[in-house]
C-alpha cells in the first residue's frame, strides 16, 4: 500500500488527502481506484490551466528534447521569452528568476535590506495572517505559532503588525523602515483582504518615510482574483513584486519583479541560484501566460462571479453554519462557525478536494478553466451537507 509506504520513508510533515492519486485532467483527479474527484484545490493556486493541459505538456517536451538544465551560465531563449512576456503583462521592467515563493521571499527582503542600507534602515514588516513561505526570512515576517516554534531566534529588525489595523501600521512604521510585504488578499490566512482605507493609510506612510512595499502575489497573483495582480483593484503600484505557484505550469519556478530603481539594487553576484528559471519550467509558463493573457481572466471573472452568487445563496440557506463569504475569482472561502476540517473530508467523502485554513475557512482555489457546471456541482454538495450537519445537530440537541 502506498500510504503505508511513505509513512515508513518519508518526514511526516505534511497532512495528506487520503487519496492515491493515478492521474489528473482538466478540473479532475481520479484516483487508484478509479474514482473522480472535482479538484477545488488546483495543488494550492498551481494548476491555472487545470492537470495536463496539452499545450503545457506539447512545451516542457519539446523543451525537453533540446535541453533540460544548462544553469544561468548562459542566455537561454525560454528564460528570456518568459521574462519578456512578464514585462509586457505587468508593466515592471525586470524580472529575476528562482524556483518557489520562499526564494522570491528571501530575495525580495535581501533587495529590501539592500535598499536600506544606504540610509541605516534594516526593519521589514509583516502582517498577522500572511504567509510567505518556510524558510527564515519569510517565517521572521509571519505569525503563525507552528511554522515557527522552537525554530527561533529568525531574522533581527523584522516585526508582524495586526492586519488592517492601521492604529497598529501608523505606531510602528517610521524612518527606520525599509519594507513593508504583504499579501493584498491574504491565502493562507483565510482569504482575507487589505481594507482600501489600510492601503491608502499604508501608501501615506510610504510617501512620508520612503519605504519599499513588496507585493506578495505568489497565490492571488497570474490573474486568480479576476485582475492580473490582486493589488491592482487598489490602484496602486508596489516597488516589487514576488510570484510562483501558476506561473510554472505545475513546474517549480518562482519570480521577483521589480522597477528599474530596485532591480539596480543586485549587482552582479549579489544574487544567484542554480535552477531558477529552469528552461523547461519557463517553456511551460510561456504557455501559462499566454493563456492568462489571452482571454482565461475572462472565465476567472465569469465564473468567479457565479460561484459567489452561488456561496451567497448557500450562506443565505445556511447562517446558522456559515458565517460569511469571502474572496473573488477563483479564489475564494467559507467562513464557518466552528471547525471547518470536517467539512473539508466530507467532500472529499463526496468527491469535492478543498482545503480548510484558518482554523474555521474552507478555501477554494480551482484552476481558471472552472466550469459553471464545476460550480453547481459544488454548491450541490455544500448544501447538501451543511443540510445534513444541522439535523444532526438538532437531533443530538434533542437526544
Amino acid at each position: 500500500m502506498l500510504i503505508e509506504r511513505e509513512h515508513a520513508v518519508v518526514f511526516q510533515t505534511y497532512r495528506r488527502i487520503p487519496v492515491v492519486v493515478d492521474h489528473a485532467i482538466g478540473t479532475r483527479i481520479i484516483d487508484a481506484d478509479g474514482k473522480s474527484y472535482l479538484d477545488l484545490l488546483g495543488g494550492f493556486a498551481v494548476n491555472a490551466l487545470g492537470h495536463s493541459h496539452p499545450k503545457v505538456i506539447a512545451a516542457i517536451e519539446q523543451q525537453i528534447r533540446s535541453y533540460m538544465h544548462v544553469s544561468n551560465a548562459f542566455y537561454q531563449e525560454p528564460q528570456v521569452r518568459l521574462a519578456e512576456q512578464l514585462v509586457w503583462a505587468t508593466g515592471y521592467p525586470r524580472v529575476f528568476f528562482c524556483n518557489s515563493g520562499a526564494e522570491a521571499t528571501e530575495g525580495a527582503m535581501k533587495m529590501a535590506r539592500r535598499f536600506g542600507t544606504a540610509n541605516a534602515r534594516y526593519d521589514i514588516v509583516g502582517f498577522s495572517g500572511g504567509f510567505h513561505g518556510r524558510t527564515y526570512g519569510p517565517l521572521s515576517i509571519m505569525d503563525k505559532a507552528l511554522y515557527k516554534d522552537g525554530m527561533g531566534p529568525f531574522l533581527p529588525n523584522t516585526l508582524v503588525l495586526p492586519f488592517n489595523d492601521i492604529d497598529a501600521l501608523e505606531a510602528r512604521v517610521d524612518e527606520n523602515t525599509c519594507a513593508v510585504m504583504l499579501e493584498f488578499l491574504q491565502g493562507e490566512g483565510g482569504i482575507v483582504e487589505a481594507t482600501e482605507e489600510f492601503i491608502g493609510a499604508l501608501w501615506r506612510l510610504k510617501e512620508q518615510y520612503g519605504f519599499l512595499v513588496i507585493a506578495d502575489e505568489v497565490q492571488s497573483g497570474l490573474g486568480r482574483t479576476g485582475d492580473f495582480f490582486a493589488f491592482e483593484r487598489f490602484g496602486v503600484r508596489p516597488d516589487i513584486v514576488t510570484i510562483a505557484k501558476a506561473i510554472g505550469g505545475g513546474l517549480p519556478l518562482g519570480a521577483i519583479l521589480a522597477t528599474d530603481e530596485v532591480a539596480v539594487l543586485f549587482e552582479r553576484g549579489m544574487h544567484g541560484t542554480t535552477y531558477g528559471g529552469n528552461p523547461v519550467a519557463c517553456a511551460a509558463g510561456s504557455v501559462v501566460l499566454a493563456e492568462v493573457t489571452s482571454g482565461l481572466m475572462d472565465n476567472v471573472r465569469e465564473v468567479g462571479a457565479y460561484l459567489r452568487r452561488c456561496l451567497d445563496a448557500v450562506h443565505t440557506t445556511h447562517p446558522q453554519t456559515i458565517r460569511e463569504v469571502r474572496g473573488r475569482g477563483c479564489m475564494q472561502g467559507l467562513v464557518v462557525h466552528g471547525d471547518s476540517s470536517p467539512f473539508v473530508s466530507k467532500l472529499l467523502e463526496m468527491g469535492i478536494i478543498a482545503n480548510a485554513t484558518a482554523g474555521n475557512v474552507i478555501r477554494f482555489l480551482p484552476s481558471f478553466i472552472i466550469t459553471r457546471q464545476d460550480v453547481d456541482t459544488l454548491c450541490v454538495a455544500l448544501d447538501s451537507m451543511f443540510q445534513l450537519s444541522e439535523l444532526e445537530k438538532i437531533q443530538s440537541t434533542n437526544g
